[in-house]
Formats: C-alpha cells, structure tokens, sequence
C-alpha cells in the first residue's frame, strides 16, 4: 500500500512539472492573453533581415515577378529614417530636417530608381508586419513593384519593445 501511495505521489509530482500555463500572463479586454514584446538581440539583424528578404521573395515569386535583394545603401537609409521616426515618435514618410524618401535613398548612396516605402510603428514581428502590408493596396504595391530589384530593410527598437520598421524597394 505505502508502495502504490508513494508511486501515485511521485506521479502527481511529476505531472504538476509538466503544467505549461503561464500564471503570469496578463489577458486583455477580450479575455485572451495580451501579446509578448518581441525582441530582437543584436545578433539576429541578418536573420530578420533574411527572413523578411525570403518572405518578400516568396510573394513575388508566387505573383510572377522577379526576385529582389537586400541592398546595403537602401538598408542604410531604412535604418536612418526607423531611427529617426522612433525620435519624432510618429510613422510618416519625412525626416525631422524635411527629408523625402527620395532624398534619404540618394544620401545613402543608392544610384537606382526609389520606387516606394514602407514604414510602421509596431510591437509585432518582421511577419506579422509584412502581413499588415499585404493587405493594404498602398503598401502592396511597393513590395510587388514589378521594377522592383533591389530592397532596404531595417528596423529600430525603443526600450520599450516599440519597434519603427521601414522598407525601401528600388529599382
């Protein structure tokens, strides 16, 4: 008898190890739980690079187009103009000293064409960001411009978990 008690106490034991709920979880207004900040260490620049890259290639590729690649002056502008909306704390499309898209792509030192941007204020992923995109006809177009070749991507991230992600398509 001491033998089965000691057997099932051992079993509850081990199973109240293997509860996965999150007792911490806060849960919202709509009673599911509220979304985790997702961070992104320094070291994973060229995986969320790539990953957004691949992602990007994929709905082109589906749609007939052509391919795209990361391009190093785009992505300097994108990172400027992330950054630079973090400090204006607003998503638009010019810089705090009046800059256009066009003008940040040319001081970075991209000679092609700069066919669009996109830009969000979010705590979402590279993915989910890249959905919201898809789905509004504006920010579409600029990812499946056909003269599209090239692309910037970059991102910054406030303390807070707030990331500011822009992405410039060039041709």
């Amino acid at each position: 008898m001491l033998r089965i008690l000691s057997l099932l106490l051992t079993g509850l034991i081990v199973l109240s190890a293997c509860d996965t709920s999150n007792s911490t979880s806060q849960l919202g207004a709509d009673g599911k739980p509220l979304p985790q900040v997702y961070r992104i260490r320094g070291s994973e620049t060229s995986k969320v690079q790539f990953r957004i890259l691949d992602s990007v290639n994929a709905l082109r590729t589906a749609s007939g187009l052509n391919t795209v690649q990361l391009n190093s002056n785009l992505t300097a502008a994108a990172a400027t103009h992330s950054r630079d909306m973090s400090v204006q704390n607003r998503p638009w499309h010019f810089g705090s000293d009046g800059s256009s898209p066009i003008d940040r792509v040319r001081r970075a030192g991209y000679t092609g064409a700069m066919l669009g941007e996109n830009i969000s204020e979010t705590y979402e992923t590279e993915l989910e960001t890249l959905a919201a995109w898809m789905e509004e006809p504006g920010t579409r177009s600029v990812i499946m411009d056909p003269n599209a070749v090239n692309m910037g991507f970059a991102w910054h991230q406030e303390s807070s978990g707030k990331l500011w992600w822009t992405m410039i398509m060039g041709g």
